[in-house]
């Protein structure tokens, strides 16, 4: 029997609506990290979410993604993203090689399988254009809340279906001007983290961006170094700790003032709930400006003989060098 017109037309929407409904709207990171009293996750929306936003770190300067590395994930793979407008918030995307140790079954990647999956995410699907601090991004994937925040990640699973992806959106925006807070912002008067559950103030207010604390100095300097735990404060009882990136800036000796100021991303991990505290400035990298403790964005891939920035050191790079043989870079190489 013929279908009538009426029919095909009903069809067709039936599939349109069904494809619409497949098609996720961007939440804002605001909503996405909404927290109760007891600062665990006040989220409600579907099992897969898109956020838009301004990616603020190289994966490789906070968590090593060396396929192997002996610890307790293995490799490891993060950023952050930090809304724009009044979508004032943050979220970190993570993923590890060995989900088996939490999970407690088979789902670890290989060391083949783990590259493939980090070489994805780093580069831009369509294009191949990797992915740098500055870049806006949209993401789309699942969520698990961790230790106060909600991350973008596989669910702790290997299998496609709980991929998460990157789309390129806008290349080199630059990084967001980071906001400037003073610790007593952050910390009351007997140094005791500050809590919002509006997150209209406080440490969550902050969570996820990137900020700046001016004149404060290292209440524990000797512990400079890559992954170092730092603090930091302001002269007063208050205190902030400061995560240390693993950027090859930290190789170096510190050459900071006595007293300075310091560029990083607000992150919180709390080991014990309730989620309420835990929160610490990660410094991915530093440039050894001697003014700033910050890297101010600098290019990913950038092994000190990698000339041509492309991730590899080979003989284009000696190619690239022999023909720079002896030239200063006026300005800059030529001064004294």
């Amino acid at each position: 029997m013929k279908r009538s017109i009426t029919s095909y037309v009903v069809c067709a929407l039936s599939i349109s609506a069904c494809i619409g409904a497949h098609e996720l709207a961007a939440v804002t990171h605001e909503a996405f990290q909404a927290v109760n009293a007891d600062g665990t996750s006040a989220f409600s929306g579907p099992a897969e979410v898109v956020l838009e936003g301004i990616i603020l770190n190289a994966p490789e300067e906070i968590l090593d993604p060396t396929p192997g590395t002996p610890t307790f994930m293995g490799g490891q793979w993060q950023i952050y993203l930090q809304g724009e407008g009044d979508d004032h918030a943050g979220t970190a995307l993570w993923m590890g090689q060995y989900y088996n140790h939490i999970n407690g079954d088979s789902d670890s990647y290989t060391n083949e399988e783990w590259i493939n999956e980090i070489c994805r995410l780093n580069h831009d699907p369509n294009t191949g254009y990797l992915f740098h601090a500055g870049d806006r991004v949209r993401v789309t994937g699942r969520y698990l809340p961790y230790r106060g925040k909600l991350n973008i990640n596989e669910n702790h699973f290997i299998d496609p279906e709980f991929d998460f992806s990157l789309k390129l959106l806008e290349p080199a925006v630059g990084l967001p001007q980071p906001e400037v807070v003073t610790l007593d912002e952050l910390k009351d008067i007997n140094n005791n983290f500050v809590f919002d559950q509006t997150r209209n103030s406080g440490c969550e207010y902050y969570q996820g961006r990137l900020i700046r604390i001016n004149g404060v100095s290292f209440v524990n300097p000797e512990n400079w170094g890559p992954d170092a735990p730092l603090e930091i404060t302001d002269g007063s009882i208050r205190t902030f700790p400061v995560k240390v990136g693993i950027g090859r800036g930290f190789e170096q000796p510190n050459n900071l003032p006595a007293v300075f100021d310091v560029i990083g991303i607000l992150d919180q991990e709390d080991e014990v709930g309730p989620f309420r505290e835990g929160y610490r400035l990660w410094v991915p990298n530093y440039d050894g400006n001697g003014l700033v403790l910050t890297d101010r964005g600098y290019r990913r891939g950038n092994l000190p003989a990698d000339v041509n920035h492309d991730g590899n050191v080979d003989l284009f790079d000696l190619a690239d060098m022999a023909n720079d043989w002896l030239k200063v870079a006026p300005g800059i190489g030529e001064c004294p």
